[in-house]
């Protein structure tokens, strides 16, 4: 009867366990609660701060095909460009990539070879003239044979590496031909540059649509172009260069949203509308806020041309004695894209401005007014609706990873 009486007694101290801490201490004491554990315990037991590749495979949506192998990539390269592998890191890439591609490493495009046709024309049209662009479209339309030409295989083409590997084959034939049949001014224009990557109309490439500039820039596999391509469509690669693009810059964001705005409109963009933001307070101008403080050509070299925002720079500072010309301030606006623009003197120096009349300190970045269009697009987007898409999806994976028991 005592056994039987005794163990009545243990399981209500089990249940009492379940109640929680502070009910448990006050009825049996220290002694007892050695032998319990709280709900919250058993979270802190679970919880991590820094995630391993079963986690990361917890926070890649459910319906990605290969799931763990993604989720092993994603793990391997931030390791590799020594990014922290916390919940915020974590997320950040995981919406990225399923904004771009949905977790796809070639992605296909409806209409993408009407489109692509178009957008060679135009460009072969703009560099070589119409005669060049009306000998392309006779190619397309007859070789490299009348039953099977270039353009009937544009209209199967359904991914960006197709039409890349297509492109290819396409330009091949085409300068062969030209070079036997039009050996003109032009001819010499090709031999002085690299005539096949200006025209070919894949540019962004892979799950996380990486300008094809920024890989060269970043290469991983050597200078050859077609290798770079070819490793920006495997799964690894377009991982690879989509995240040393969006993590590996620092910056003074208080959210990742601007982050994801910069991924879109160009690195420090956000940064740089704000400080645009500031000069228009303190020009009372009208600047446009993009973010581009320079303008470039499609090579991406800065152009001898003063923008808005170099002209307003150089009246503020003639207004208020500043001792900065067009030559400094060109100099200091040509690091625009690091973070060691923020130690520029005209960075500097417009902050410093805008906190002596305002009384505050101005934002240290806003939402860049950015114009999103291309072949690949139905229709134009702005870089907030951008930014703000990928925003929900990084606020939902980082939502699963608590629940998931994982820390911020």
């Amino acid at each position: 009867m005592a056994y039987y009486s005794l163990l009545s007694f243990l399981k209500s101290i089990m249940s009492i366990c379940v109640i929680g801490r502070v009910t448990a201490t006050l009825l049996l004491g220290t002694l007892v609660l050695s032998g319990c554990q709280s709900q919250s315990e058993e979270n802190e037991s679970q919880s991590y701060k820094i995630l391993d590749t079963k986690h990361i495979y917890k926070l890649i949506p459910a319906a990605t095909t290969n799931r763990m192998a993604w989720a092993n990539d994603v793990h391997s390269i931030m390791d590799e460009l020594d990014i922290e592998r916390n919940l915020n890191n974590t997320c950040s890439i995981v919406a990225i990539v399923d904004q771009e591609s949905n977790f796809v490493a070639d992605p296909a495009v409806p209409n993408l070879g009407k489109k692509a046709v178009k957008e060679m024309n135009e460009r072969l049209e703009k560099k070589l003239g119409k005669k060049m662009a009306g000998y392309f479209n006779d190619m397309l339309a007859k070789q490299p044979s009348p039953d099977d030409n270039f353009l009937m295989q544009l209209e199967r083409v359904k991914t960006e590496r197709e039409l890349d590997e297509l492109y290819r084959q396409m330009f091949e034939f085409y300068t062969k031909q030209y070079k036997i049949n039009l050996v003109t001014s032009a001819a010499r224009i090709i031999a002085r540059q690299d005539i096949e990557e200006a025209f070919n109309p894949v540019s962004t490439l892979g799950s996380m649509q990486v300008h094809i500039r920024y890989a060269i820039e970043n290469s991983r596999s050597g200078s050859n172009i077609h290798k770079i391509r070819d490793d920006l469509y495997t799964q690894y690669g377009g991982l690879y260069y989509g995240i040393h693009r969006l993590m590996t810059y620092p910056a003074q964001y208080d959210k990742p949203i601007y982050r994801f705005a910069d991924y879109n409109s160009g690195i420090y963009s956000s940064r740089n509308a704000a400080f645009q933001q500031m000069l228009n307070k303190l020009s009372k101008q009208e600047l446009s806020l993009d973010g581009d403080l320079l303008s470039y050509n499609k090579d991406g070299d800065v152009i001898s041309e003063p923008t808005a925002t170099e002209t307003a720079l150089a009246q503020l500072f003639m207004e208020k004695n500043i001792a900065l010309d067009a030559k400094d301030i060109r100099h200091d606006l040509k690091k625009e894209k690091q973070q060691k623009f923020e130690d520029t003197k005209t960075y500097q120096q417009v902050r410093s401005l805008y906190h002596e009349q305002f009384k505050k300190e101005a934002a240290y970045a806003i939402m860049p007014e950015v114009v999103i269009s291309g072949p690949k697009l139905s229709r134009d987007y702005n870089t907030n609706w951008y930014a703000s898409k990928v925003n929900q999806r990084y606020t939902r994976c980082v939502s699963r990873g608590k629940r998931l028991g994982f820390k911020i």
